[in-house]
């Protein structure tokens, strides 16, 4: 593993554990040229996944990706971080064990929006006015009532 402080391709493991949820492990590194001490995340990966993107336009899996857009949506929100990584891991399963290759980008946003609705209404909609491309706050308005009114449905 290279040092992200020098380069280096001289470290060492220090401490290998599961992480929380026992979908990765966890490994604390030393960098034997720098003496940096950093962490890595060891995850399974069971297909290559490639993306397609609406203009058809194609580019490898992130799962990153998810990550960071699911922060920002969640940003200021009383979410337990080992919690976002245990939704994260949950769609990339998803995703993996739909048995495709490649994945539409919407796909992606669906499942993002169905874990977000369950876990914080606040994130949902926040998530959905960049996924779904709001342009005032009419969209807003029509987002949320859709909101209310499913919940209404028995």
């Amino acid at each position: 593993m290279r040092c992200p402080f020098c380069g280096s391709q001289e470290t060492q493991v220090k401490d290998s554990r599961p992480t929380d949820d026992s979908q990765a492990i966890r490994r604390r590194r030393h960098c034997t040229n720098c003496g940096a001490r950093f962490t890595t995340f060891e995850r399974v990966q069971l297909r290559e996944l490639t993306v397609v993107k609406g203009n058809e336009k194609r580019e490898p899996f992130d799962r990153d990706k998810i990550m960071r857009s699911m922060m920002i949506a969640l940003r200021k929100r009383p979410i337990d971080p080992e919690r976002l990584e245990q939704i994260v891991n949950g769609v990339v399963r998803q995703l993996e064990s739909d048995g495709e290759n490649e994945i539409r980008s919407q796909r992606i946003g669906e499942l993002v929006m169905e874990a977000l609705a369950a876990l914080d209404q606040v994130a949902y909609v926040r998530y959905a006015s960049v996924y779904k491309d709001f342009h005032e706050a009419r969209d807003f308005e029509t987002f949320i009532g859709s909101i209310g009114d499913s919940d209404k449905k028995p």
